[in-house]
């Protein structure tokens, strides 16, 4: 899911904004490690990056999570391959934009700013939640550009379509909305989900010769919104056929939860690509 986090009880799945969440958990934190600002476009970003051996590990977070999110698989990873991270605009000391926030926006934004850090693909891609819609566009548009994408509880891309629109989630829809309100960033890019779902879907499919991981925490609620967010988790077998999908005991957070279980898929991948 994007930021949403589902809260399990044994008579109802309420919908929150994670940011709300990661803000308190993060609160004191430092920042990763090689953090500093980069231009691009005119634009301020608050990046971490370290170099190390190829591929260049990139990480996306969900919507209003900011880069220290990866505190553990960053600093992990980074011990043998470059890795790269980032804040969107909004977030942290990124400045804001008026640009629009659709995927295609951001995966742009991202290529710059991975080459004005002289960093040349290949990539292996990681996106928790929306970011894992971003990194799935990304991937799809730039095949030629990505050896491995590992995906941390994403978002499908029509997960917020139809029966699964925000308005259907139950009575803390309008909570969720004034959360995302007072972020700022999270309300447009939440607003351009959709959008950007279709995006993903109009692009080519992965070729099966990328490697795929993907992490899912199922809910274990049995309303019908969980039944159909559940569902949409299963249909990425359809997507990604040739993908290890893996269903992860915890929440939606899985990369704060249960770090060790995201850096061994980050490194089954490039262990994948060497061999």
């Amino acid at each position: 899911m994007p930021i949403a986090v589902f809260a399990r009880s044994g008579t109802s799945m309420s919908l929150t904004f994670c940011a709300i969440g990661t803000a308190l958990l993060l609160a004191g934190c430092a920042s990763l490690p090689g953090s500093e600002l980069s231009n691009v476009y005119g634009e301020r970003f608050e990046i971490a990056e370290i170099t190390r051996a190829a591929p260049t590990v990139v990480f996306e977070s969900g919507l209003a999570g900011n880069k220290e999110t990866w505190g553990d698989v960053f600093a992990d990873i980074s011990a043998t391959n470059t890795v790269f991270a980032y804040n969107r605009p909004g977030i942290g000391r990124s400045e804001s934009t008026t640009k629009p926030r659709d995927g295609a926006t951001i995966v742009a934004n991202l290529r710059a700013l991975l080459r004005s850090r002289s960093l040349k693909p290949p990539y292996v891609l990681v996106g928790h939640s929306a970011g894992g819609l971003y990194m799935q566009l990304y991937a799809r548009t730039y095949p030629s550009e990505v050896v491995g994408l590992v995906l941390v509880d994403p978002t499908h891309p029509t997960q917020f379509e139809g029966a699964g629109a925000l308005e259907h989630r139950g009575s803390l829809s309008s909570m969720a909305i004034a959360a995302a309100g007072l972020l700022g960033p999270a309300r447009k890019e939440f607003g351009a989900l959709v959008e950007t779902g279709q995006e993903v879907l109009a692009a080519p499919k992965l070729p099966s010769g990328i490697p795929v991981v993907i992490l899912v925490a199922p809910n274990k609620a049995t309303t019908p919104i969980a039944r159909f967010d559940n569902a949409k988790r299963t249909d990425f077998a359809n997507l990604y056929p040739s993908a290890a999908i893996r269903e992860v005991d915890g929440g939606h957070n899985i990369q704060l939860e249960r770090p060790q279980v995201v850096i061994q898929a980050i490194r089954e991948v490039i262990s994948r690509l060497r061999r």
